[in-house]
């Protein structure tokens, strides 16, 4: 094992201090029951909400539930204990509200009045056109 000077020490705990203070973390975190969401206060001063039923594990809880809210490592993360739900404030940021499959399952559940009568039209003249074969 290489043998590290206390200066070596001292400049990686000085780098680990100001790498911790660019990233985003949370200050504190609440359920807002009268806007029905989640506040999450940053260290930087800045404040992030979103509603819970964009978040998978949240969509569903009780209003009781999602006031459990609690910081995890540093304000790194969101903790839910009798949801078993977890989430890092940065993905919260990046938008990231649940799996990969949850999120692409979300992206496609786009209704409208317009697109159902649409539907509904197309329906009453016998569904899509079929695909002319190419020769």
């Amino acid at each position: 094992m290489a043998e590290l000077s206390d200066a070596e020490i001292d400049a990686a705990r000085e780098r680990g201090i100001a790498a911790r203070a660019a990233e985003p973390r949370a200050s504190s975190a609440r359920y807002d029951r009268k806007r029905r969401r989640v506040v999450v206060e940053l260290t930087n001063g800045s404040t992030f909400a979103f509603p819970p039923a964009l978040a998978q594990g949240l969509e569903h809880a009780d209003e009781d539930q999602l006031a459990e809210v609690a910081l995890l490592g540093e304000g790194y993360g969101l903790h839910w204990e009798s949801l078993d739900v977890d989430f890092t404030v940065h993905g919260l940021l990046a938008g990231v509200f649940g799996s990969r499959a949850y999120m692409a399952r979300k992206a496609g559940q786009a209704r409208s009045e317009a697109k159902a009568a649409a539907s509904r039209s197309n329906g009453a003249k016998g569904g899509r056109p079929r695909k002319a074969a190419s020769l």
